[in-house]
């Protein structure tokens, strides 16, 4: 088993506490802002960098990647819990943890059963889409924090957008203004000196600002007081239909998590040359989940950008999160008066300039340009998850998956195959359509699995090249079965039509290059039969056409 810190050395630990002082400036922020997009106090944001992230550092095999709340997790909190309870409340808050720990759970079941593979079906344009929606819903709830405007951040979308729109004759100018300086400041920084903690120096100088000159009688808002002290173990008590209410969105927290940890978990591992295993993954973010669920905090998932930030500044291991555990603690035990006094305008640029990536507009110009139907799924996805809501838009985007998987499968290539004259060929080539491939034989090539989907489709396709010379001419069809791995129910009920079709014509059929794995399918379905099965392609035709058999097929 891979022991914890794994990458640490002499050489580079001077490096990676580094890298954690960098993260913690990073990491606090962003954290107040999101446990806002939540509905929850600032301290479920801080709660969630301490034993969540120890918990997470110890277990994961992957050197880098960051677990924390993120906006779209965040989002989802508010969308799903928001119809239950009142934000802010003691009740929102309970079931806010409780969702927490389902969360968890269905991670560690996951693990256990090897299940990483379901987040596969979450493709980049549903992602894209998903992930879309839930940025521009949060956007215009911090558009509004950055004017001064009061809305129902709680709300559905197109009333925040009401709402906003209705309420810029309320527009603070001071707010207006600390926002405009904090995005230009952000925007700037980060262009020019990444490295730079922009962010936390947005805070502290508009901090000082705020104090100073006494804008908050001016009517901008501040942060507020923050409760000081650790988290305390804790476990949400509520009634089990309450649970399951929490079940879906736990899913979809699951499933969004899943599939953006486990791919940046693997590309940094690529890119910097070290294994991961996506289940101990799975495992290390389900024992997070139910640790933020039990110390006061909210749903984790990965940080793509955090990541990134600790990849630049050359961090390889699991360090840079336990500094940033012990920094968060140490704050919450001496520092909160410090917090007291952010203004919440530069708190919404912060988290506005985040977020901004997560509207995918390039990816959106890229899916529009690569394939229309992705982009379609991805805008299906957008709109159902902006004007209905985050369940509906990931069951939508399951649903559009397995459009798209059966869009796809239901077209494979299937192909008439040439003899060829050739000794150095070992496979036989596509022919020219409307050819046989040898006097009074086709073979024909699926290369895909047999299953309802295509079904039919093989079975025309083996029809018109049957048909393809004059009547009567072809008197054998050979199936080449070499990318036929498996034949579910329906696939074999369209093949035995085919073979009815191809008997009454008088056609004998054929199998060659049958997988021995799926010989005993075949068999079980009744497709093999008394039907011949040849080794090769060429074996076939020698038998059936009498041409010479120049090479045998791999």
């Amino acid at each position: 088993m891979q022991k914890p810190l794994a990458g640490l050395s002499r050489r580079n630990v001077f490096r990676e506490l580094t890298a954690g002082v960098t993260l913690l400036a990073i990491a606090i922020p962003l954290n107040i802002g999101y446990a806002q997009i939540a509905g929850l106090p600032p301290t479920a944001g801080l709660y969630a960098l301490i034993v969540p992230t120890i918990v997470y550092a110890l277990l994961v095999s992957s050197r880098q990647l960051i677990v924390s709340p993120d906006a779209a997790a965040a989002a989802l909190v508010a969308s799903s819990i928001g119809g239950l309870a009142t934000a802010g409340s003691a009740d929102y808050s309970t079931l806010a943890l409780a969702q927490a720990i389902i969360c968890g759970i269905l991670f560690v079941l996951m693990a256990v059963f090897k299940l990483g593979f379901i987040a596969n079906f979450l493709s980049k344009p549903i992602l894209v889409g998903f992930v879309g929606g839930l940025a521009l819903d949060i956007l215009v709830s911090q558009i509004a924090k950055m004017l001064g405007v009061k809305i129902d951040s709680g709300g559905e979308f197109t009333d925040k957008v009401v709402g906003l729109v209705t309420g810029l004759g309320t527009l603070n100018p001071w707010s207006a203004l600390i926002a405009a300086l904090s995005v230009a400041v952000l925007v700037v920084g980060q262009r020019f000196l990444r490295r730079v903690p922009w962010a936390l120096i947005v805070l502290v100088v508009a901090t000082v600002a705020v104090v100073l000159t006494g804008l908050v009688d001016a009517g901008v808002d501040v942060l507020g007081e923050v409760p000081a002290g650790p988290p305390t173990l804790t476990w949400p008590v509520i009634d089990w239909s309450m649970w399951l209410m929490l079940v879906p969105s736990a899913i979809a927290l699951t499933m969004v998590t899943t599939a953006e940890g486990l791919l940046v978990s693997r590309a940094y591992g690529d890119k910097r040359d070290y294994s991961t295993r996506p289940n101990r993954d799975l495992f290390a973010f389900g024992a997070a989940n139910i640790a933020a669920g039990a110390s006061g905090s909210f749903a984790m998932g990965s940080s793509t950008s955090r990541t990134a930030a600790m990849d630049q500044a050359g961090s390889r291991t699991q360090l840079p999160s336990l500094v940033l555990a012990v920094g968060t603690l140490l704050l919450l035990l001496f520092g909160t008066a410090l917090l007291a006094d952010i203004p919440s305008p530069a708190i919404g640029a912060i988290v506005g300039v985040a977020i901004l990536p997560l509207l995918g507009i390039g990816d959106f110009r890229m899916l529009w340009r690569a394939d229309r139907f992705e982009f379609a799924i991805a805008a299906a996805c957008f709109l159902v998850t902006l004007f209905i809501g985050s369940i509906a838009g990931i069951v939508v985007a399951f649903v559009l998956a397995l459009v798209n998987l059966a869009k796809r499968a239901a077209n494979p290539p299937i192909d008439v195959l040439a003899a060829g004259d050739s000794p150095a060929e070992s496979l036989l080539g596509e022919a020219p359509i409307g050819t046989v491939t040898a006097p009074g034989v086709v073979v024909v090539r699926l290369a895909a699995p047999l299953f309802f989907a295509n079904g039919s489709v093989f079975a025309d396709a083996v029809k018109k090249a049957a048909k393809a010379e004059p009547e009567g001419s072809v008197r054998h069809v050979v199936i080449d079965m070499e990318a036929v791995t498996d034949v579910d129910v329906t696939g074999a009920e369209s093949f035995a039509a085919l073979v009815e079709w191809l008997e009454a014509r008088g056609i004998e059929l054929g199998f060659s290059r049958v997988r021995s794995d799926a010989r005993a399918r075949l068999t079980e379905l009744g497709l093999l039969g008394e039907h011949r099965v040849f080794d090769t392609n060429r074996a076939a035709i020698t038998a059936l056409a009498g041409a010479p058999q120049t090479q045998r097929d791999s």
